[in-house]
């Protein structure tokens, strides 16, 4: 009952995260990946388009990418680097995801 009051209200409410209210430790990673992604804003745009970097890095390890999927994720969000210079908030949602 209290999953789906939840639910309901993350649909009326726009922005609430209901996987955090439901895992504080997610809620903690994502933090530390929105700090990292937002702090190094935008230079963490550039080391996307090279490839690397130390910033990248560091949003990477607060995400939990594995080492050696690294490669492949920076050409992933190369592709899609005019969607995050236009939103923070979507980088930090692509790496949330690739850290799983």
């Amino acid at each position: 009952m209290l999953v789906a009051a939840l639910l309901a209200l993350g649909a009326c409410s726009q922005g609430l995260d209901i996987g955090a209210l439901i895992n504080p430790a997610e809620a903690q990673r994502r933090g530390a990946v929105e700090v990292a992604v937002k702090s190094a804003w935008p230079g963490i745009l550039g080391e996307i388009e090279v490839g690397s970097g130390p910033n990248l890095a560091r949003a990477m390890d607060a995400a939990g990418v594995p080492a050696q999927d690294r490669t492949a994720r920076v050409i992933q969000l190369r592709g899609d680097l005019g969607l995050y210079e236009a939103n923070p908030a979507a980088l930090t949602t692509a790496l949330m995801l690739y850290g799983g």
